[in-house]
């Protein structure tokens, strides 16, 4: 299982009406491609000076699952969207 997160801290300038049309654009894509086992999204509820705002928690049978899923044009838009309204986007890819 190829577990993949990513986390974004948006731009201060951006509303709260932006941030959450990104949050649905994410959750819409559950189920995306053949191989996705899990697909969670949530914004943060810490608020801690670390904290990031929205993040992404995923599974993918296989390598070959997460790179249809980023290939995907629904996703890069997605992502061109999120990039756009972020101050910082970090991700991490692993195999459990």
């Amino acid at each position: 299982m190829l577990i993949h997160i990513v986390v974004w801290k948006y731009s201060d300038d951006v509303s709260e009406d932006v941030r959450a049309e990104h949050v649905a654009a994410l959750k819409a894509l559950d189920g995306l491609v053949p191989g996705m086992a899990r697909f969670e999204v949530g914004t943060d509820v810490l608020h801690l000076e670390r904290s990031y705002d929205t993040g992404l928690a995923s599974a993918f049978e296989d390598r070959a699952a997460l790179d249809a899923y980023t290939d995907h044009p629904e996703h890069v838009k997605v992502a061109q969207m999120g990039k756009r309204i972020s101050a910082h986007v970090a991700s991490v890819d692993f195999f459990v």
